[in-house]
């Protein structure tokens, strides 16, 4: 599995690294938030650990831009222990947390219970499988989806609210249940967020997405995909 390490500390990088690469891991190494995004982009990341402070970009302007279309597993790092670091952490999308000076050995295991919680139960918790619904296919083993048999792409996140909304087709879903279960924290403010998504994967699906056959809006109460029969 591939790791990220990113913090402007190039001893303690490296120093992570070898327990890591020990335990049979391959490290991605960045040295700044805009390093970290640009190896997300160009290479499959299983989990990422991020400093806070750094130059040019610090980790929680990364760790949000992260968050806008991935979901991988990301253990926040920060000299400061004050409870106000640790919790703006974790609402913005970090799935843990650990103070410096740590034990390079506690790091590496909660490293392994992250990419185990992640590896085992999947950000949505689904098995992989096939859904249909319609002309709208989700080969979820292959990762592809495909509409009237034209394959379509979506971003990381757009893709999970879709299986999500797919999987579950005729059932409706509250704003605040397809945040909590895409981004696997607590909904707080989503309704921008989750319609900005909602919008940009009509564009993608729907022949018209002003009036979609697939992804509709139950106003009110939230968002479903309508169950179509196969054809």
């Amino acid at each position: 599995m591939n790791i990220l390490i990113c913090d402007d500390d190039k001893e303690i990088v490296r120093a992570i690294s070898i327990y890591l690469e020990n335990e049979g891991y391959h490290v991605f190494k960045a040295y700044n938030g805009i390093e970290a995004i640009d190896l997300i982009r160009d290479h499959v990341i299983h989990l990422i650990i991020m400093d806070i402070m750094m130059p040019k970009m610090d980790g929680i302007t990364a760790t949000m831009k992260i968050r806008q279309d991935n979901m991988i597993p990301l253990i926040m790092l920060s000299a400061k222990s004050e409870d106000y670091d640790k919790i703006l952490g974790l609402n913005i999308g970090a799935d843990d947390y650990i103070a410096k000076p740590f034990n390079p050995l506690e790091l590496v295991a909660r490293v392994k219970s992250q990419l185990r919680r992640y590896t085992t139960f999947g950000s949505l918790e689904m098995s992989s499988s096939v859904f249909q619904t319609g002309g709208l296919v989700i080969d979820d083993e292959q990762k592809v989806i495909t509409v009237d048999k034209q394959e379509v792409h979506l971003t990381p996140v757009q893709y999970k609210i879709l299986k999500l909304l797919t999987a579950n087709a005729g059932r409706v879903f509250t704003i605040e249940e397809i945040y909590e279960k895409v981004w696997n924290v607590r909904a707080i403010n989503p309704e921008n967020t989750v319609s900005v998504h909602i919008r940009k994967i009509r564009e993608k699906i729907e022949i018209n997405p002003k009036e979609p056959k697939y992804l509709k809006v139950v106003w009110g109460v939230g968002y479903k995909v309508e169950k179509v029969e196969k054809y």
